[in-house]
């Protein structure tokens, strides 16, 4: 196996880069550093190794190749299902909870991103066999390798991206008011404040934004609960919260108008910025379990006229 290592090295190379591209640390904090970043590192130069073998290894007639690629599918599942217990594990520690859909999208992303590792790795070393079998020449066949892998690696990388609620809706800054003890946003009631005290740190510090769907593909989206909890964790993650665990009143809440399909919410922010709000609403990623493309069917491009 060590004659076709100007194929496996440059293979688990760019395998590798493409892990490290797509790992992130921002806020949502996952995975945690260094121990997260570190796991994940390590699984990405596993499946990138995984990859690379993979064509020396049936070219010197080891077919055994193909049962270590179904076991390395397997394994990534195990991680999937590793990651989700993880981040179940400490939902009961977040003020405002990420949601079952949240978690579940986070832990398909990382599995999704070890096969892409994996197919990087593959195709460069796919190519790098065909070239030098074409007598192109080592130092071409590598090079045309490694632009093919980064090619790849883009490609895929944007095709697994997921879309954002700015693509789907618009988000609005709302108004909050209270009519008795009942909180208001815009036309929508809320929910019951009891307090006289809590009902003016909401008019002193509380913020809401309006999210108007663009079609009916949006609206059936924002209808699905978990989707509106992944809104109101990213908007508490990045502006801060102002409560605590036996303060009910200042989690924030998305409510439906059942009327029209808009999503309103609120938030007693430690930093009241309402454009944040407004930037943190568009950039909450699009759940897979909650998307919903009606107007795709034609059902749904019927009932819509």
């Amino acid at each position: 196996m060590f004659k076709y290592g100007f194929i496996i090295v440059p293979a688990i190379l760019v395998g590798f880069i493409s892990r490290l591209a797509m790992l992130k640390i921002d806020y949502r904090q996952y995975p945690s550093y260094p121990q997260g970043v570190f796991t994940h590192l390590t699984l990405g130069i596993i499946a990138s190794a995984l990859g690379a073998v993979a064509v020396p290894a049936l070219a010197d007639n080891e077919f055994s190749a193909v049962t270590f690629l179904s076991l390395a599918a397997q394994q990534f599942r195990e991680v999937r299902n590793l990651e989700r217990q993880s981040l179940d594990n400490i939902e009961p520690t977040e003020l405002v909870a990420r949601g079952t859909a949240y978690i579940e999208d986070i832990a398909k992303a990382f599995e999704a991103r070890n096969y892409v590792t994996m197919i990087v790795s593959l195709i460069v070393s796919i190519v790098i066999y065909l070239m030098t079998r074409m007598n192109i020449g080592l130092v071409y066949s590598i090079s045309i390798g490694l632009i093919v892998g980064i090619v790849s690696l883009i490609y895929l990388n944007k095709a697994i991206s997921r879309e954002t609620l700015e693509d789907i809706a618009e988000v609005k800054i709302a108004k909050i008011s209270f009519e008795g003890p009942l909180l208001r946003i815009n036309d929508t009631v809320i929910m019951n404040i009891g307090s006289e005290k809590s009902r003016q740190i909401y008019k002193e510090n509380g913020i809401a934004v309006e999210i108007i769907p663009h079609d009916k593909n949006g609206i059936e989206t924002l209808a699905n609960t978990g989707q509106r909890q992944a809104i109101q964790h990213n908007a508490a993650a990045l502006l801060g919260i102002r409560k605590d665990v036996d303060e009910p009143d200042f989690t924030p809440i998305a409510r439906r108008d059942p009327h029209t399909g808009r999503v309103v919410m609120s938030i007693v922010a430690m930093d009241p910025d309402e454009d944040c709000l407004v930037e943190a609403v568009k950039q909450t990623i699009v759940l897979e379990s909650s998307r919903r493309k009606p107007l795709n069917s034609k059902i749904g491009r019927r009932s819509q006229r």
